[in-house]
């Protein structure tokens, strides 16, 4: 599957902004406030999105429990279905620009669009290629028992299991090892 930087990097926001929700109760959100968010736009290089205010806030914490209800969809059709539902609401614009140095690519974002109509327009866009190609089953959940984290599996043979945030598959890895090795000395 052809990935081009434009979408992988919407492909990583997303991703990032679907991993700063809270997992329980215990675990502080990612987005606490106002300044959080502009330190993700300004992080993610987000372009053309003006002022940031509290509306903002609120409606980007809106959309980011939607992008993870397509993480964690069970199926093509409904991760469709999802998609659709997001970008529609976004009412995307797509058009070809070529600014801050890079070259030629699509946003898909209305002029002067909100920050969130921002992510779910061009991040759902992102998420959308995936659909089409038959390869939903690449946005994933860490299958770590202490970790939910959302990644994209971008590995050849759509085997990778964990998230890399948190070095979950090595911290497995060797707990495996240990119990092995504990066995056999038994």
């Amino acid at each position: 599957m052809l990935i081009t930087h434009d979408t992988r990097c919407a492909l990583d926001t997303v991703v990032d902004l679907v991993n700063t929700a809270p997992e329980d109760e215990s675990t502080p959100d990612g987005l606490p406030d106002l300044a959080a968010l502009t330190d993700f736009v300004q992080n993610h290089e987000i372009s053309d999105v003006g002022v940031l205010s509290e509306f903002d806030l609120t409606a980007v914490r809106k959309i980011r429990g939607r992008f993870a209800g397509i993480f964690a969809a069970p199926d093509g059709r409904a991760a469709a279905g999802m998609i659709n539902e997001l970008i529609a609401a976004a009412g995307t614009t797509p058009r070809l620009t070529d600014h801050d140095g890079y070259d030629w690519h699509v946003h898909y974002f209305a002029p002067g669009a909100s920050v969130a109509d921002h992510l779910a327009a061009d991040c759902g866009m992102a998420l959308a290629f995936f659909v089409v190609a038959g390869e939903q089953e690449r946005l994933r959940r860490c299958e770590a028992p202490d970790c939910r984290r959302a990644f994209v599996d971008l590995s050849r043979n759509r085997s990778r299991r964990y998230c890399d945030s948190r070095t979950c598959g090595n911290r497995l890895h060797v707990a495996a090892y240990r119990a092995r090795r504990k066995e056999a000395t038994g």
